[in-house]
């Protein structure tokens, strides 16, 4: 089923569908020539169920359902229907738990639909937990946080690396590297930027400075006077000293790309007399071990 991932959603939906209480097994005769029995299977067609019958999905990883989205999702089920069925699986206890689908079925509940339309399908966890958040990242994204959440879910639960969980969710391995950065801001950080109080952008300022007491303080600036990206990014150069801010020539500026583009990471280069310091980040062990082995690479040429 994994490929299926790659595929979106829509590779959940079977191409070959019959209404409920219809008769997968009959045969007739057209044409005076009778056809051949079919079995169909609840793999194979779409169900109408009570949405009460379903749980919701316990690896959903949205937090957050918009009020506002959700009303007016409604209302177009209302006027419209269900376009696209929900994924469920079966649980034992004559109910179903969903696989994708969550704010259909919020929206669905809202307006008291008595039946909705689901696929019935047999999955790993690992898979609702994939399933949920490639349809998030699909339809509605999810905020960074819950993004970064969901990553390392998939990374420690499942024991993926971030290489496969990038081919998982169709993203370059660097997008979700960068993502999980954003865990390792001050839960005070990680709490507004699941609010939305601060940016994805504002997030990534605050990782460029190496000390937790300078990210809060500076994320206090940030809420108090309302700073821009641009404004946050002249006040961390201030903050780190005129020198600190113009050391760079031109020259070094080209080095920092070139290494950073052979190396696949972020490195930072700071001139001191005639040596310096060079920086080379990295953001799991995982990442380290590909460092390492591309230097060692570089260094028996």
């Amino acid at each position: 089923m994994a490929q299926g991932l790659g595929k979106g959603l829509g590779s959940l939906i079977p191409k070959k569908t019959v209404s409920y209480g219809q008769n997968p097994f009959s045969s007739e005769k057209e044409s005076g020539v009778e056809t051949k029995n079919e079995i169909i299977s609840d793999n194979d067609r779409i169900l109408r169920i009570s949405p009460n019958k379903i749980d919701f999905n316990p690896f959903q990883p949205r937090s957050y359902f918009s009020d506002a989205a959700l009303n007016d999702l409604a209302q177009s089920i209302k006027e419209h229907g269900i376009l696209q069925p929900l994924v469920v699986t079966r649980k034992d206890d004559n109910r179903f738990e969903l696989i994708a689908g969550e704010r259909r079925l919020r929206s669905s509940k809202i307006i008291g639909l008595q039946e909705v339309p689901v696929i019935v399908r047999e999955e790993s966890n690992q898979k609702k937990l994939e399933f949920a958040l490639i349809e998030n990242l699909q339809r509605e994204n999810l905020n960074p946080l819950e993004t970064a959440i969901a990553y390392q879910r998939l990374i420690n639960d499942f024991n993926l690396t971030q290489d496969q969980v990038a081919k998982k969710v169709g993203k370059a391995r660097s997008s979700v590297a960068n993502a999980l950065r954003l865990l390792s801001l001050p839960q005070e950080a990680q709490n507004a930027l699941a609010i939305g109080n601060i940016s994805e952008a504002h997030a990534k300022q605050l990782l460029s400075l190496n000390d937790e007491n300078k990210q809060l303080n500076m994320l206090k600036k940030i809420l108090r006077y309302s700073l821009t990206v641009a404004d946050t990014d002249k006040e961390i150069k201030r903050l780190r000293g005129k020198r600190a801010s113009n050391y760079q020539s031109e020259d070094d500026r080209e080095l920092e790309t070139t290494l950073s583009q052979i190396l696949s990471t972020k490195v930072a280069l700071k001139r001191r007399g005639q040596g310096g310091q060079l920086t080379i980040d990295f953001y799991s062990a995982e990442e380290l071990s590909i460092l390492i082995n591309k230097l060692k690479k570089n260094t028996a040429k």
